[in-house]
């Protein structure tokens, strides 16, 4: 038992830190199965299924579960990146965001679990922004707090039954996320160059964030565990950050993050 193959679910498994994720656990020997809306890599074991409905998502478990005895592990990875005016943010992509980031998670789970054998492990991809909410970043941290929130009731419904719920909340990651964020840049007079500016602030550090395989090392572990946490923070500068923000006030936490990351205004 103890060498034996797992069979692995792994939402938005085609680019990032999903697809860093399907390397990682095929390298140590685990059955990947793969679900995204595309597969531009032609991987194995691939469902075509947009989270975001449930429908598909039903579907797509059913097949799974015909097709393999058991889920060891599902990881719900699919989600991308909002960022604009709390005030100015069109409600179509606000929906857009949830349908995937929290909605995805809720969908996955729930048809997901019925197959998910006793031991097996739930991890959510949350996010640091969970903790650290960022201007004109509000709804993609949002919808990241509703993960974590949603992966502490999971834990406990799931703990009689043995089934483990871990929210793995990465830091700044070096993948495509950043360009394909959704960005609105729909400003007015409250506000004048601020958005643009702080979206420019935080896209040029790009190149100094750490790699997907650096996560996908980290969601690995926790997979193994036999008593994971219920949340994992991966990059030691937001651990040490997370830290001392239970020292220090929230207004003080606030203040300092405002002006650091707000933009320059014009």
């Amino acid at each position: 038992m103890k060498n034996q193959v797992r069979n692995v679910v792994i939402t938005g498994g085609t680019s990032g830190i999903g697809l860093a994720c399907v390397q990682f656990f095929k390298n140590k020997g685990d059955n990947v199965i793969v679900l995204a809306r595309k597969n531009p890599n032609n991987l194995e074991n691939f469902y075509a299924c947009d989270v975001s409905d449930e429908e598909q998502v039903m579907k797509t478990f059913e097949e799974i579960g015909a097709k393999y005895p058991y889920i060891d592990v599902l990881i719900n990875n699919a989600g991308f990146g909002l960022s604009g005016a709390t005030e100015l943010v069109n409600n179509k992509d606000i929906h857009s965001l949830f349908n995937v980031n929290f909605f995805g998670v809720v969908n996955c789970y729930k048809y997901a679990l019925p197959f998910i054998r006793k031991g097996g492990t739930v991890i959510n991809v949350s996010s640091v922004c969970a903790f650290f909410p960022l201007p004109f970043r509000g709804y993609y941290c949002a919808s990241k707090a509703a993960v974590n929130l949603i992966s502490y009731s999971m834990k406990m419904e799931c703990a009689p039954f043995k089934i483990k719920v871990t929210s793995v909340c990465p830091g700044d990651t070096k993948t495509n996320f950043t360009k394909n964020r959704v960005k609105s840049f729909e400003t007015n007079e409250r506000y004048g160059n601020r958005i643009k500016s702080a979206a420019e602030n935080i896209d040029s550090k790009q190149e100094k964030r750490m790699s997907p395989e650096i996560v996908a090392k980290q969601i690995y572990k926790v997979s193994k565990k036999k008593n994971p946490k219920p949340y994992v923070i991966v990059g030691a500068k937001y651990k040490v950050l997370n830290f001392f923000s239970h020292l220090v006030p929230l207004s003080w936490l606030l203040h300092f993050t405002e002006k650091f990351f707000s933009g320059k205004p014009e």
